[in-house]
């Protein structure tokens, strides 16, 4: 976990509230301590200053439309647990041809938001020639120590130095290029070794971020190849639902009777190999525990982690390659069951994402939103359950969930509706390829004799053979290492240049 450098007084003088002109406001009275005064400023960085090109262009919402090959990209693709862009529907916006604009985004440049989400960074993973940024992302020319810059600007002593000198109130915060002026802190000790050091993690993280996505993508591929190489002889052909279909599956909103939805169904229905209801898949469904205080009887809430405490896991905390962003935390004197290794989790409200637990942590435990589907043992196999959430998958990415769910908000998917979620049979040898992309127990993590020169190729041999929760679990760990030589240097500490 990052510290915290903000400094709280414990008292305020009268003539201190006299010098802050007799504001009351308990933001004016924090301190952001630094203890290294060795530094450059985020300006110093730059290749040269910044132009008015280096800053997107704002379309309207007017120019927003259904297909597009030209995307509008919002703040929103810029997240604070990747160092990498997340291209979502909800990030990239298809656009009217004629008010795109081109900005040559290329591969290894640096995206930073001075507004909404301010002072969120990541780096291009490839060229992005059909995408234009809003007038809230600026893109930085840096090429002198980009990933150090980067690593920092991703840490804790940047968000809170902006934090502090971006105006508080508004309902959007607005940075315009304040942050060109928040203080990088340069290693007094072995300078070039831990500058090189933290490029080097920083690298390796964007490295298993890239592939992550990669497996993510290479799973979805297997899943559409498999099926639409495998049909029976079958046409779709669209036809409204009967008073017999009404009645068996006991609903009457149009879009699960759709052509869109029946047309998207059609592959898994008509695949040579058969399909099977979610029911069906040797799974026991074991629905997630409400937290609510009323029932717990006392709870306690907390963003980092406490010896005895629960770690949690939710629905929106899961992305949709399978991994979780971030964990939270409850202490409380109830006994609440936990997730086992190989449950698959899903979310059944709003997201409807889901992932397969393959931690060795025996303390996790979902809450209400995300139900649990238990392999049962001799039914369902590891790389089965694996299988089957990456169709789930599949099926959310593609728009299936979307025409299942009932309400708004996103949608409910009710386990009641769970036997009529069709899953198909593919061959253990497909199994065992999609289950390989997403986890490869046969990946071991050992770097106990590399440095900093020979590090990357060593871990680029690891990554591939490793899955996605391999990958993860090692950027996970490289991000915590990252963080704490960071720390040291803030706080003019000698860095162990270490990765074991």
């Amino acid at each position: 976990m990052n510290n915290s450098y903000i400094r709280i007084p414990e008292s305020i003088s009268i003539k201190s509230i006299e010098e802050k002109g007799f504001t009351l406001s308990s933001s004016q009275y924090m301190d952001l301590i630094m203890p290294n005064k060795n530094y450059k400023l985020v300006g110093d960085f730059l290749s040269r200053p910044l132009k008015r090109s280096d800053l997107g262009v704002e379309v309207g919402s007017i120019n927003y439309i259904n297909q597009s090959p030209f995307y509008f990209l919002r703040t929103k693709a810029l997240q604070s647990y990747s160092f990498l862009p997340e291209i979502t529907s909800e990030s990239a916006l298809p656009v009217m041809p004629s008010v795109f604009v081109k900005q040559n985004l290329k591969e290894g440049d640096l995206l930073i938001s001075k507004d909404s989400n301010i002072g969120e960074i990541v780096i291009l993973d490839k060229d992005y020639p059909n995408i234009m940024t809003s007038s809230a992302i600026y893109k930085l020319p840096v090429n002198e120590h980009k990933y150090y810059l980067l690593a920092f600007i991703k840490h804790q002593i940047f968000r809170e130095q902006l934090d502090f000198m971006v105006p508080k109130g508004a309902t959007i915060r607005h940075a315009k290029t304040i942050f060109l002026d928040c203080k990088i802190p340069i290693p007094n000790k072995n300078r070039d070794e831990t500058i090189k050091f933290v490029e080097v993690l920083t690298q390796a993280i964007i490295n298993k971020e890239k592939l992550i996505q990669q497996r993510h993508n290479q799973i979805l591929d297997s899943i559409k190849l498999e099926l639409t190489n495998n049909q029976k002889r079958n046409q779709f052909r669209f036809e409204y639902p009967s008073l017999n279909e009404l009645e068996l599956n006991n609903r009457l909103d149009a879009t699960y009777y759709s052509e869109k939805h029946k047309s998207l169904m059609f592959p898994t229905l008509n695949y040579k190999n058969g399909s099977l209801p979610l029911t069906e898949q040797g799974l026991e469904l074991k629905p997630g525990p409400s937290l609510e205080i009323r029932l717990l009887g006392t709870r306690i809430d907390s963003d980092k982690y406490i010896n005895g405490f629960y770690r949690l896991v939710t629905p929106k905390q899961i992305l949709n390659n399978g991994t979780v962003k971030n964990y939270e935390y409850i202490g409380t004197p109830k006994e609440i069951p936990t997730i086992q290794y190989g449950d698959i989790l899903f979310g059944e409200s709003g997201t409807g994402r889901s992932m397969v637990y393959l931690d060795d942590n025996k303390n996790t435990i979902n809450n209400a939103h995300a139900h649990i589907l238990r392999p049962i043992k001799g039914k369902c196999s590891l790389n089965k359950a694996i299988t089957v959430r990456c169709i789930m998958q599949y099926y959310k990415e593609i728009g299936i969930i979307d025409c299942i769910t009932v309400g708004g908000s996103g949608g409910h998917l009710s386990p009641s509706y769970f036997d009529r979620v069709y899953i198909p049979s593919f061959p253990e040898e497909i199994q065992n390829k999609i289950a390989q992309l997403y986890h490869n127990p046969k990946a071991k993590y050992k770097f106990e004799k590399c440095n900093a020169s020979d590090f990357l190729d060593t871990d680029t041999e690891y990554n591939e053979q490793a899955g996605i929760y391999e990958l993860n679990k090692t950027a996970t760990f490289l991000k915590e290492k990252l963080n704490s030589a960071i720390d040291n240097i803030v706080n003019d500490k000698p860095v162990k240049i270490e990765f074991s």
